[in-house]
């Protein structure tokens, strides 16, 4: 781990080092054998997406806006619920309040980045946190995924009101998660780490009647 000071505030990288293992948080459902493997009838595929880089951004608008601009490449959702990602589809933004986004980047960019926007801001009124050790993202395919999502939450997610480029917090089951639609054939669920093994097996019991099948 590294750590660097900019004015009063310290940061540090909660990546551990390359020699440490670690484990995602679906790891335990994993060794406990509840992962079929994806079948060629399989109407529904689940891949976890562990690792990533979670970064909570707070402040103005306009200020946070050309950072980010300037930084990542990305500039902020223009509408609430508002979702952007980067040619590559690695990188996103989204809406999460008026004064607050959420930053996706893959594993490893996140203190880096952290450290470029702070550098960046300077003296501007903001708040960057870290949240990457405790959320995973699971990513959702299959001609039947938005069929599993409309058993599963809240929210109605039929493409009128839950178009691609949209992201919201619902209620999955009994937990909360960001439920996110980054392109037409794929949908994204953000959990907290503590909820991921239970929305995981939520998803395989009201996905088997879809043969529902997992990536590792």
């Amino acid at each position: 781990m590294s750590d660097i000071t900019y004015g009063k505030v310290a940061t540090f990288d909660t990546r551990p080092a390359t020699s440490i293992p670690m484990e995602s948080p679906l790891s335990v459902a994993y060794h406990r054998g509840s992962a079929p493997m994806p079948a060629q009838d399989s109407q529904v595929v689940l891949e976890e997406k562990p690792f990533l880089g979670h970064l909570i951004l707070r402040g103005g608008a306009i200020v946070l806006d050309e950072a980010v601009r300037d930084v990542l490449g990305i500039s902020l959702p223009g509408q609430p619920l508002g979702l952007a990602l980067d040619a590559s589809g690695e990188r996103s933004v989204q809406w999460l309040s008026p004064d607050e986004w959420l930053v996706i980047v893959p594993g490893g960019e996140e203190f880096e980045l952290e450290n470029r926007l702070r550098e960046k801001l300077g003296d501007a009124h903001f708040a960057i946190l870290n949240g990457s050790g405790g959320q995973t993202l699971i990513e959702l395919t299959g001609d039947k995924a938005l069929e599993l999502l409309m058993k599963s939450v809240t929210y109605d997610v039929h493409p009128s009101n839950f178009p691609v480029g949209k992201a919201v917090s619902v209620q999955f089951a009994k937990a909360s998660a960001i439920l996110r639609h980054p392109s037409e054939d794929r949908f994204e669920l953000v959990l907290r780490r503590s909820f991921a093994d239970y929305c995981y097996r939520w998803l395989l019991d009201a996905g088997e009647e879809y043969g529902i099948g997992v990536t590792r």
